[in-house]
């Protein structure tokens, strides 16, 4: 009988392993191309279009990540996601094969619609397998994997460059890919869908333009074009009247892509919204802080993943507790309410630092930003499974990603413009007009471009840096309180013991060994 228990229980973590690989594959990518970038750009030409090399990959990831979260739910999940690795694996390939910058861009955007059926396709499936009681530990073993992403993408990025070719970037994936593949075809057994229905390809054109337009609104805003340009307007109206019109139409479909009503569960709505502030908050936060480091405290860029290891770190570990913890006693609502308030503190204490912080006390003020995030990181997706029913796993957890991705865009967004106004600003004030558009290069400017300033220039800069990332992160404690108290209105409610649809025994069994 040991055996016979021991058995279904191996099989589960050898689908758990399958799914760390192919996450690890959606959040490394972009950790490992950004330190391949300069390298590429050498080879390949084709500055100006540098940002579309990131910007089509999350393009094409956030509009395709809702869309995945059905087609699991309508025809089964092991099929749709084995197809989500395989177009994430063509899209790797053809990007190490680009021979201009046009190719890349282009295949980085097939890379991206593969990706965003792994992120939402190990969420829907460890929330088909694992009932939500004991899914907090299996879902902080995933915030692991992002963290090791984080850190180790950009060092395993620069070793890859540096001694095989930027084109092994893309290569590395094919390897791991295959492995994943492997293990899910050969150990994930869950039972097929076979439902006579008509796809909503009205809406989800009308929910990708929508997504698109406002993705791109956020991006070329105050970078590209002037916020108001008739381009950005243009795109801003575009975008309304799609998301609009996607509305309408899923209200009258038989099978919508996003099934409005699970929106009607209250702690649904407001986990989503809590969603959509952490990625606001977070990836304004992964963007600036090394930027500070780099510039202000004259750390390497090199090392750019070591510089946020108290961030990561603590994040990894605090989401693994918590995990546990809700596994053990059941009870989760404490978790948002104090990773909101670690945040928001957090944030204010990053706000402080200035021209004299020390690497060491702008650790700590990591640490304590990390702890938050591991705190709301996984439990906003466990609140969210928990709350639809198991029909609608796949488009809760896209949905709860979507928030969070498109949350993201609009924080590194806003908190650039924010940072590069007060840039400019300080440097006019420092040393007049005439250096006012020396800030528009903050983000760019290394520590080696800085040694070659003149004392009184370099001066200025350091503390316009300062000023600008000061700025960001007030903003973003602000930000982050209207999350710490929204979390107070989420109810408690009793975790499933079981995956609802099937008993216990029933979602374990779904899993065999060959």
């Amino acid at each position: 009988m040991a055996e016979t228990a021991e058995t279904p229980q191996r099989s589960v973590r050898v689908v758990l392993f399958g799914l760390m690989i192919a996450m690890l594959l959606a959040m490394l990518d972009n950790m490992i191309i950004g330190t391949a970038m300069p390298t590429i750009v050498g080879e390949l030409g084709g500055l100006e279009h540098l940002s579309w090399v990131v910007t089509a990959y999350t393009l094409a990831t956030a509009a395709s990540t809702p869309v995945w979260g059905k087609l699991g739910d309508l025809y089964g999940r092991k099929g749709i996601f084995m197809s989500s690795i395989v177009i994430f694996l063509i899209g790797s390939a053809l990007s190490g094969m680009a021979q201009d910058m046009g190719q890349l861009i282009a295949f980085r955007a097939v890379q991206g619609l593969g990706a965003g059926g792994l992120i939402v396709g190990v969420m829907a499936i460890i929330g088909d397998l694992i009932p939500p009681r004991e899914r907090g530990k299996y879902q902080g073993m995933m915030a692991g994997v992002m963290a090791v992403a984080m850190i180790g993408g950009p060092l395993v990025g620069g070793y890859i460059t540096d001694n095989w070719g930027w084109r092994w970037s893309f290569y590395i994936n094919l390897p791991l890919g295959v492995v994943a593949l492997f293990m899910i075809s050969a150990v994930l057994h869950l039972p097929k869908k076979q439902i006579k229905t008509s796809i909503d390809y009205l809406g989800t054109v009308l929910l990708t333009v929508g997504i698109t337009s406002l993705v791109l609104l956020t991006t070329w805003g105050g970078n590209q074009y002037e916020w108001g340009s008739p381009q950005i307007l243009g795109l801003l109206v575009l975008g309304v009247a799609a998301l609009a019109g996607f509305l309408y139409v899923e209200t009258r479909v038989a099978e919508p892509v996003i099934p409005l009503h699970i929106f009607h569960s209250r702690n649904f709505s407001l986990i989503s919204v809590i969603g959509f502030l952490v990625g606001f908050v977070m990836f304004g936060a992964m963007t600036f802080l090394p930027l500070f480091q780099q510039i202000v405290q004259g750390a390497s860029a090199t090392n750019s993943g070591l510089l946020l290891l108290p961030l990561l770190l603590s994040m990894m570990v605090v989401s693994l507790i918590a995990g546990r913890v809700t596994t053990q006693t059941g009870k989760y609502k404490i978790f948002p309410i104090v990773g909101g308030g670690l945040m928001t503190v957090g944030l204010y204490l990053l706000s402080t630092m200035d021209t004299g912080t020390s690497r060491f006390v702008s650790g700590v003020w990591m640490a304590v930003l990390g702890a938050g995030m591991g705190f709301l990181m996984q439990i906003t997706m466990l609140i969210a499974q928990n709350s639809v029913e198991m029909k609608d796993m796949g488009v809760g957890s896209s949905s709860s990603t979507l928030f969070r991705t498109i949350g993201g865009s609009f924080g590194v967004a806003l908190f650039g413009a924010i940072f590069t106004h007060q840039v400019q600003n300080t440097m006019t004030d420092r040393l007049g007009e005439a250096a006012a558009g020396a800030g528009s290069g903050a983000a760019q400017m290394d520590p080696a471009g800085l040694a070659k300033l003149a004392p009184p220039v370099k001066d200025a800069y350091l503390h316009a840096v300062a000023g600008g990332t000061h700025h960001v992160f007030l903003w973003g404690a602000v930000v982050s309180v209207i999350g710490f108290l929204l979390a107070f209105f989420v109810k408690e409610i009793p975790l499933r013991s079981a995956p609802t649809a099937p008993s216990t025994e029933e979602a374990v069994a779904a899993v065999e060994v060959v």
